[in-house]
């Protein structure tokens, strides 16, 4: 079982953010507060503050590919076999509408093949508060066995 999965079921929603943002700083400028996590869905929010805002007033895209980075990477750690590893290559993103409240970042799983090596596409929906779609993102991941020197 992952790290970061036994992670979470230890220090629950609360705690695991603090976790993720100590682990790799540069999530600490989103702030996550996760809702769900688990193998093949993951969860969080992230909180409208003026520091991830651009000029108009919105969130800005920056802020907002490092919260679909983030739940499809944690994706990705807790869904792969153990023996895995895996890095984003590449991210394709789609800004719908401006994202001026609060936000739900969703990455969902269950359509992927973890089983698969080499490079697979995880999708992340970012929602408002209304539910309305602002972004949506595939995560191109390559996964490799962790015996692989490559």
């Amino acid at each position: 079982m992952s790290f970061l999965y036994e992670a979470y079921k230890t220090a629950g929603n609360e705690e695991f953010g603090k976790l993720v943002s100590n682990a790799a700083p540069y999530f600490t400028t989103i702030d996550p507060h996760f809702v769900d996590v688990r193998p093949g869905y993951v969860e969080a929010t992230i909180e409208n503050r003026h520091e991830i805002q651009n000029h108009v007033g919105s969130i800005h895209a920056a802020a907002l590919c490092n919260a679909a980075d983030l739940v499809g990477g944690i994706l990705t750690d807790v869904s792969m076999p153990d023996g895995r590893r895996f890095i984003p290559v590449a991210m394709s993103v789609q800004y719908l509408v401006k994202a001026k409240t609060d936000l739900r970042a969703v990455a969902d799983g269950d359509g992927i093949d973890w089983s698969v090596l080499g490079e697979l596409l995880v999708p992340v929906d970012i929602f408002d508060t209304d539910g309305v779609r602002v972004l949506s993102a595939q995560i191109t991941m390559n996964i490799k066995d962790v015996s692989d020197s490559g």
